[in-house]
């Protein structure tokens, strides 16, 4: 299994609106990232979002790009502050590829207790707009297998 995990692109701040939608930036670089995901191969079954706008748009593009045949779903357990062992929990039960769009410092805090069984850790620097792609062998242990950052992408 693969897990795709990315971290919402560039929104606009609380004080400028609320609702957080992304910033003209984010969406350049969500579809900059999405489109080359999808030109090396990137295949997932789905694509999951905490149901922040932010991320909500960010997995939109996402799937614009990779068209997921089961589509995206909001889960809980991604919300910023969420403890990152409700959602590795969910993985155990999970062995199609998908991605989660969601947050820091959850995403960071999933990706290490992954890695390392501890999740504060830190072994992986997310970008806003970037994925980080971890891979699950048949005994249940996680590597880290790539990271794309938007401004890697020639």
């Amino acid at each position: 299994m693969r897990l795709y995990l990315v971290q919402h692109a560039e929104a606009k701040r609380e004080e400028e609106d609320p609702s957080r939608p992304l910033t003209d930036r984010g969406r350049r670089e969500a579809i900059k990232v999405a489109s080359y995901a999808a030109r090396i191969g990137v295949r997932i079954e789905k694509i999951i979002h905490s149901g922040k706008l932010r991320a909500l748009q960010t997995a939109e593009i996402m799937a614009e790009h990779l068209n997921p045949p089961g589509g995206i779903g909001k889960a809980e357990g991604l919300d910023p502050q969420a403890d990152p062992k409700v959602f590795s929990e969910r993985l155990k039960a999970l062995n199609e590829d998908i991605m989660v769009v969601g947050h820091l410092p959850h995403l960071s805090r999933l990706a290490s207790l992954l890695l390392t069984g501890d999740p504060s850790i830190e072994p992986v620097r997310f970008r806003q707009a970037g994925i980080v792609c971890l891979e699950r062998d048949d005994r249940g242990k996680w590597s880290l297998i790539w990271a794309l950052r938007p401004e890697e992408i020639p």
